[in-house]
């Protein structure tokens, strides 16, 4: 039985004109909310467009889960075409997504799999990237779930922030707080840990910023380049990545030929605002915490 891979579009995998880069894979798009406005992830907002409306806008849009309809509907077409699904999510401690897709799999016992990515961005992007490549191999679609929830232990996201201004709006640290790491050019290095956002240290300025995420790639065992591994950067450019990308030139030589940067969208952007950069890959040592 043919297998077809869901997901969301928090994982930030790029499409074209809404579309998914693979037949099957099906990407179901995260609501996105300026002010009255809705917008459909990935669909009618591009990132881009996103991070201009972001910059402009005084107040963080919203986003909202995936209800369970929207689950249910490519469910019955996946299933009434022959296909046993897969279905990865934005983590369930980040987003109620997992719970809709789970709802929603309710009357497909048997047919549709549910597995949290514990992860989101482009750390869930490697999850989904590593489940095409397991249903390429003939894979059933419940031996890929079973083998997602080990391999998701060992992603990793590592992020270095710009500005402490986005966790202030979003309330996620105080005005006080904020204004004096703005002060003193603080850039906080932030994980996702055990599915949710956990600050790992903080950096006076971006070479030291720079210098603490290699170090905390080096403590992970470095990064397994068989597996799917990305760097990420919000805003409008990447300027800040390719700076951090020459100055940890250690970590990538002689494993890749170049590394390409994928820009990380709205589900995520809406907190931790332009500028910053991240790296997501699976470790290449153990499997200690997600």
């Amino acid at each position: 039985m043919n297998v077809r891979i869901i997901t969301d579009s928090g994982a930030d995998i790029p499409r074209n004109m809404g579309a998914s880069p693979r037949a099957d894979l099906t990407i179901l798009p995260m609501h996105v909310y300026f002010g009255e406005k809705e917008f459909q992830d990935g669909v009618d907002l591009t990132h881009r467009q996103f991070y201009e409306m972001l910059i402009e806008s005084e107040e963080l849009p919203k986003t909202s889960q995936i209800p369970p309809y929207e689950f249910e509907q490519v469910y019955k077409e996946a299933v009434a075409a022959g296909e046993q699904v897969v279905v990865i999510t934005i983590s369930s401690k980040l987003s109620g997504t997992y719970q809709s897709a789970c709802v929603a799999a309710g009357e497909y016992q048997g047919q549709v799999f549910v597995v949290d990515s514990l992860n989101a961005t482009l750390g869930e992007r490697c999850l989904v990237d590593y489940a095409l490549g397991l249903k390429d191999q003939g894979m059933a679609a419940k031996e890929i779930a079973a083998e997602l929830e080990q391999a998701r232990k060992r992603i990793r996201l590592l992020a270095l922030l710009d500005t402490l201004e986005y966790l202030k709006k979003g309330g996620r640290i105080s005005k006080s707080v904020a204004m004096v790491g703005g002060m003193l050019s603080i850039k906080p290095v932030i994980s996702v840990v055990d599915g949710e956002v956990a600050m790992l240290g903080k950096a006076r300025g971006s070479r030291n910023g720079n210098n603490l995420l290699v170090q905390e790639i080096e403590k992970a065992g470095g990064v397994d380049f068989s597996m799917p591994y990305y760097l990420g950067y919000t805003g409008l450019d990447d300027h800040m990545l390719r700076k951090y990308v020459e100055d940890s030139r250690a970590l990538w030589e002689g494993h890749v030929d170049h590394l390409d940067s994928t820009p990380v969208g709205g589900t995520i952007g809406t907190h931790i605002g332009p500028g910053a950069i991240g790296v997501f890959f699976f470790a290449a040592e153990g499997d200690g915490p997600a």
